[in-house]
């Protein structure tokens, strides 16, 4: 499982013109899901992400997660990071999992967040989302676990 995730000020996810999540200082994540992928690999992500150490402390290092900040949570699912970008000119994506694997552990993905963790906002798995965001530092981290 992949999470590409942002550091912000503010995100917000929109679709069909109706904003459906948003978060104030937090991270935005981009969720990408490989076939090999199941609920231990969710679970770990989720915890990753929310002890990952990327705000600043008093001195200015990135030394507090985004639990001890108690900042939000925006999770949006992009197949198109599992994508396979070696060769040619065009992507392929027999490296993603397949549309049903994705949703559902994107879907699980969400609710461990939210039981676990709140603020959460999630995207829909399979929409056309209009992700807005405002990006601080820039600090953006690729963690695959």
């Amino acid at each position: 499982m992949i999470g590409l995730l942002q550091r912000v000020s503010t995100a917000h996810v929109a679709i069909a013109g109706r904003r459906v999540a948003q978060i104030d200082r937090g991270l935005l994540v981009l969720v990408g899901v490989e076939p090999e992928d199941g609920e231990r690999q969710a679970d770990r992500l989720l915890e990753r992400l929310l002890g990952y150490r990327v705000f600043p402390d008093a001195e200015g290092r990135m030394n507090r997660s985004l639990r001890e900040i108690g900042g939000g949570l925006l999770l949006v699912p992009q197949f198109t990071l599992a994508a396979d970008t070696r060769k040619g000119t065009r992507p392929g994506f027999s490296t993603a999992a397949d549309p049903e694997s994705g949703a559902r552990l994107f879907d699980y993905l969400c609710g461990q967040a939210a039981a676990s963790y709140a603020p959460v906002g999630c995207g829909q798995f399979g929409a056309d989302m209009q992700v807005s965001l405002t990006n601080d530092g820039p600090v953006t981290f690729w963690l695959q676990v």
